[in-house]
């Protein structure tokens, strides 16, 4: 049996690799992604005091921090049992906004557009955010940068520094927003809006308008029936920050809708020795292994996900690119996964909305931000979407909230199962008689590169424990050792 291994994948943050083998026909017998880094952020918060939280695990990644750090605040809200004013809600969701039009813009400019706005079939040379800036015009590559850094000026007004912020507090947040700070953020939304705008424009004329690389969306090699997963409003409108947690069906009905608190009803983990990340699925369905349907409990979240979970966008713009989207691919749900691009480039423009009607509310300058904590800390469950899908935290104290235990289920790890089923269906449905050029391998990597994974969030180990195993083949690949720690 042939191996090939595309190690490392590239245009994702983290590591990973992914490992394909052929039948002696050439055809692919299976195909693995595997992830070779861990990182245990749960055991090393034992012992800690529960409000460091949100200062400790926006260090497990440098893309989303703030999701890390508004999930942690939220778990400490429901930890020392105490709702946040209006005011400090609304100031937590304009933050959050900001911090999604940035991470969006991150991944479709500079990880993504290289297979669509400069091609799939494009030298590697120039597949790369240089290539893209080269199609596009260096006047547009100008105002990518500008308004992803108006994004992270944003994120650093409200929350203390751009990338570690330090603004949530149980109860609240440590300042209120001043009125030059709203102003200056009510000019740098309206702008990103129309960036938002333009970039809805850009993917109609190169990718929607190309029928080849819509038939590329549509087509059944990157495509699985799952599950989906995602944060809604109490409108069931797609929301970033708060709400209840709605999984639809692969026949895009309703199948469970519960509150924070209850995930560990509705959601458990698998392992394979093959890989440090773990395999959520629905505990109500069950683990059935690595295929799709709707006996199988995998689901998937991030943006489509988020899409095919809500019944809408709640601002005005989003909400007709929403309604484009479902009539352009067949209704809801849609499963191709490359349609997750199109989905993000909507959710950008949510949060491009959202942060210009957020900007103008008057109560979001008002100074009631915080309601103090009294009562004795015990457990909390915070829940946000991560722009890489949604992110859950529970912690657990003792009396005097020290944590004694600390679970993290991130938007990448609750994708796992899905990706590894895309990345499959990718290798059998392009590579055939072992036929191999770096185009086709390309096109595999496009099946994860979709999800936006970030495997630095994603890869821990809730015992604190390394389960390394090193296999010994010889020149005839016969397995001679095998070496755990």
């Amino acid at each position: 049996m042939k191996r090939i291994s595309i190690d490392p994948i590239t245009r994702l943050e983290g590591h990973g690799k992914i490992e394909i083998f052929l039948n002696d026909d050439g055809s692919v017998e299976n195909a693995f992604l595997q992830i070779p880094e861990l990182r245990g952020f749960e055991k090393f918060c034992e012992g800690r005091l529960a409000e460091e939280m949100p200062r400790i695990t926006p260090s497990i990644c440098g893309v989303c921090p703030e999701a890390h750090h508004l999930a942690a605040t939220k778990a400490l809200d429901a930890v020392f049992h105490v709702d946040p004013p209006g005011p400090a809600k609304k100031l937590r969701e304009l933050f959050y906004a900001a911090q999604f039009v940035h991470s969006h813009i991150a991944h479709f400019y500079a990880l993504a557009a290289a297979d669509f706005v400069v091609g799939p079939d494009a030298e590697p040379s120039v597949r790369n955010i240089l290539g893209v800036v080269q199609k596009v015009g260096v006047e547009k590559g100008a105002e990518v940068i500008k308004h992803r850094s108006y994004a992270q000026k944003i994120q650093a007004m409200i929350g203390g520094t751009a990338t570690r912020p330090v603004c949530g507090l149980p109860g609240g947040m440590s300042k209120a927003l001043k009125e030059e700070e709203r102003a200056e953020i009510e000019q740098m939304a309206t702008s990103t809006v129309e960036f938002a705008k333009f970039t809805q424009k850009l993917f109609a004329d190169v990718v929607l308008a190309n029928q080849e690389y819509v038939d590329l969306i549509l087509s059944d090699i990157y495509a699985d029936k799952t599950y989906y997963m995602g944060l809604v409003d109490e409108n069931n409108k797609v929301n970033f920050y708060d709400g209840k947690i709605r999984v639809v069906g692969p026949d895009g009905k309703e199948f469970v809708k519960f509150e924070a608190k209850d995930y560990l009803d509705h959601v458990s983990e698998h392992v394979e020795k093959w890989t440090y990340l773990k395999f959520p699925f629905l505990k109500n369905v069950g683990w059935k292994g690595f295929v799709d349907g709707p006996e199988s409990g995998i689901y998937r979240v991030a943006p489509l996900a988020r899409l095919n979970a809500a019944e809408g966008m709640a601002t005005p713009l989003a909400q007709a690119e929403y309604e484009k989207f479902y009539s352009t691919l067949g209704g809801k749900p849609v499963h191709a996964t490359l349609a997750q691009h199109w989905a993000r480039v909507i959710e950008m423009l949510y949060a491009a909305e959202l942060m210009l009607q957020l900007a103008k509310d008057p109560e979001i300058t008002d100074p009631n931000v915080r309601a103090l904590p009294t009562e004795t800390p015990t457990e909390g469950v915070g829940v946000v979407e991560a722009p890489r899908g949604t992110l859950y935290h529970h912690y657990q104290t003792d009396e005097d909230g020290v944590i004694t235990s600390a679970n993290l289920i991130v938007g990448t790890t609750n994708n796992h199962a899905g990706i590894c089923m895309s990345v499959k269906k990718a290798a059998q449905g392009l590579i055939k008689k072992g036929q191999l050029n770096d185009k086709l391998l390309n096109m595999v990597e496009m099946a994860f590169r979709a999800y936006d994974p970030c495997f630095g969030c994603a890869t821990h180990s809730l015992p604190g424990q390394m389960p390394l195993e090193v296999n010994i083949y010889d020149s005839n690949g016969e397995l001679q050792a095998c070496l755990k720690r």
